[in-house]
C-alpha cells in the first residue's frame, strides 16, 4: 500500500517515527507531509525524515482557522492525488482527513484526547478512529464515531516511541549549547526543571491560565535549579524571554524524550510532553487548565502524574533531584498501531 502520514505538530514525530519504520519494514511505501509549525519540519528532519513542507497555522481566530482548513485541505488533497495514496494516516490531522476524503483515500485517524473539538470533523469522516482504551465512550458518540469503526488499544501513544528509549550521549552538550548555558554546567549538581508553555493558539485552549505565570515568578527566583521554557510560537519566546530572564529558552529544538529524561521535574500546560514524562518514570505536573484529559487522569490514579491546581500547590512543590521510577514499557502497542493502519 502507498500510505500517506501528515504531520501536524511537533509531537506527530516522534510518534509516528517508529511507525514509518515497521510500515517500510512491512513493505508499504510511505508519504510524508508536514506542516510549519511548532519545529515539526526541524524536528523531522533531525530525525531523518523528508517530506514534503505543506501549509502553516491557522492561527488563534476563529476565521484564521476555517480559512487554513480551506486552504491546506486543498492543497493536501493536489498533493496526494499526485502521490495516488492508498490510505491517510494521521493524529487527528483533520485537514488530511478532509483532503484524503476528497482523493477517495482511506482515512485513519489517531487520538487520544477528548477534548479537542476537531475531533468532530476527523471522527466523522474517518472510516477507522483508533484511540485509548481510557478514552471516554461519551466522547465517542458525541463526534460521530461509530463503534463499528473504531479501535480501542491499551495504553498511552507515547509508549510506541518510548519502551524502547534509549538516552543520548551528546544530550547534555546539546543542551548547553542550545540554551547558551555555562560550558561547565553539570547535570549532576544542578535541578533540572522543564516547563511546558500552554497551547494558547489551539482550538480547544480556550481559556487563560494564571497559575501558569505565577509558576514561571517562582521558578524565576529559584537558586540551585535550572529552569528551562519550551515555548509553542514566537511571540511567546519573546513574551516570557522578556519577563523571566532567569528562565532558559532554547535556541534550537531539542530532542524532547532526551529532555524529559534527564529532568529532574517536568511541568507542562499541555498534554504530550506530561504523559512521556509520566512513561519515563521522571517527576511531573501537568498545570493544565482546563478538564484534564481522560489519558492524564488514568496516569494521576496510578501515581505517575500530579497536578497544579492552586496557588498552594506551587508552594508545595517539591525541587529536589529525582528519584526515578522504572519505565511504563507495552512493546506490543507498535505492533498494534500498524496492525490497526494496514488492516484496510
Amino acid at each position: 500500500m502507498r500510505v500517506w502520514i501528515d504531520l501536524a505538530n511537533a509531537p506527530h514525530v516522534a510518534f509516528f517515527l517508529p511507525i514509518i519504520g515497521e510500515l517500510i519494514r512491512r513493505g508499504h511505501s510511505v508519504i510524508i507531509s508536514m506542516r510549519d509549525f511548532n519545529q515539526t519540519v526541524e524536528l523531522a528532519h533531525r530525525s531523518g525524515l523528508d517530506g514534503t513542507v505543506i501549509g502553516k497555522h491557522g492561527g488563534g481566530t476563529s476565521i484564521g482557522k476555517l480559512l487554513n482548513l480551506l486552504g491546506r485541505s486543498g492543497k493536501l488533497a493536489a498533493f496526494a492525488s499526485r502521490m495516488a495514496v492508498d490510505v491517510a494516516v494521521s493524529h487527528n490531522s483533520y485537514t488530511q482527513t478532509i483532503a484524503g476524503r476528497r482523493i477517495g483515500a482511506r482515512i485513519i485517524t489517531i487520538m487520544d484526547y477528548e477534548g479537542q473539538p476537531a475531533n468532530h470533523i476527523a471522527f466523522r469522516m474517518a472510516h477507522r478512529v483508533v484511540v485509548p482504551s481510557c478514552f471516554p465512550a461519551e466522547a465517542l458518540r458525541r463526534f460521530g464515531a461509530k463503534s463499528v469503526k473504531v479501535h480501542r488499544y491499551n495504553g498511552y501513544k507515547e509508549q510506541v516511541y518510548l519502551s524502547d528509549f534509549t538516552p543520548s550521549k551528546t544530550f547534555v552538550k546539546e543542551l548547553i549549547c542550545s540554551c547558551g548555558m555555562d560550558p561547565n554546567w553539570d547535570p549532576e549538581h544542578s535541578v533540572l526543571i522543564v516547563v511546558r508553555t500552554p497551547a494558547n493558539m489551539a482550538a480547544y485552549h480556550r481559556f487563560s491560565n494564571k497559575l501558569f505565570e505565577m509558576l514561571l515568578g517562582r521558578l524565576n527566583g529559584l537558586s540551585g535549579a535550572t529552569v528551562v521554557l519550551l515555548p509553542r510560537s514566537d511571540h511567546q519566546r519573546i513574551y516570557y524571554a522578556g519577563k523571566f530572564p532567569r528562565i532558559y529558552l532554547p535556541k534550537q529544538p531539542l530532542p524532547g524524550n532526551d529532555l524529559v529524561y534527564h529532568s529532574d521535574l517536568v511541568i507542562s500546560a499541555g498534554g504530550t510532553m506530561n504523559r512521556e514524562a509520566a512513561i519515563l518514570g521522571t517527576p511531573v505536573c501537568t498545570i493544565f487548565a482546563g478538564k484534564l484529559p481522560a489519558a492524564d487522569q488514568t496516569l494521576i490514579a496510578l501515581g505517575r502524574l500530579k497536578s497544579l491546581e492552586t496557588e498552594s500547590d506551587l508552594e508545595q512543590l517539591r525541587i529536589e533531584k529525582k528519584q526515578k521510577q522504572e519505565v511504563l514499557r507495552n512493546p506490543t502497542l507498535l505492533k498494534e498501531i500498524v496492525d490497526a493502519i494496514v488492516s484496510w
